[in-house]
């Protein structure tokens, strides 16, 4: 079984209300071969919700508290975001997954790169959150922009 980003399969989960539909990976929940998780709505987050990125380094930094994750605002909002993380790693528990594809660039999903904490679109390599706990778990995550290659 594979996890999937929630937005990836179609889902409005995104902090603007909208998703990213890749109709490959929604093939696969249609299929029964994978199902969707949305780290930041497990987190305690609604739809819509404000941008937030992590400050001061990466997902890695996050679960060690060296870095936050905070809203445009400037409220942080690190614990709900290990939240998620944490109810997302209990998901892939249950179900067996050895695989997750998690939307790139999010402060929870990104695998590869994520937004620099300046609010100004600007990416740098790192991951999210959920990527960091999943990994340290020996889950294989993937991005949407990796996983059919």
């Amino acid at each position: 079984m594979i996890l999937i980003s929630a937005c990836l399969a179609g889902l409005n989960v995104r902090y603007n209300g909208t998703n990213s539909l890749d109709e490959k990976i929604q093939k696969l929940v249609l299929e029964n071969k994978a199902v969707t998780v949305c780290p930041e709505l497990m987190g305690g987050f609604s739809t819509p919700r404000e941008p937030a990125e992590i400050v001061g380094g990466n997902g890695q930094d996050v679960l060690d508290g060296n870095a936050t994750v905070v809203e445009s605002s400037g409220r942080d909002v690190t614990n709900l975001y290990l939240k998620g993380a944490y109810a997302t790693l209990q998901k892939a528990l249950e179900v067996g997954a050895t695989h997750v594809i998690l939307k790139e660039y999010s402060p929870s999903c990104g695998s590869a790169k994520i937004y620099n904490g300046a609010f100004n679109g600007t990416k740098l390599a790192g991951e999210g959150v959920t990527t960091a706990l999943l990994r340290r778990n020996n889950i294989v995550v993937l991005s949407e922009e990796n996983f059919f290659e």
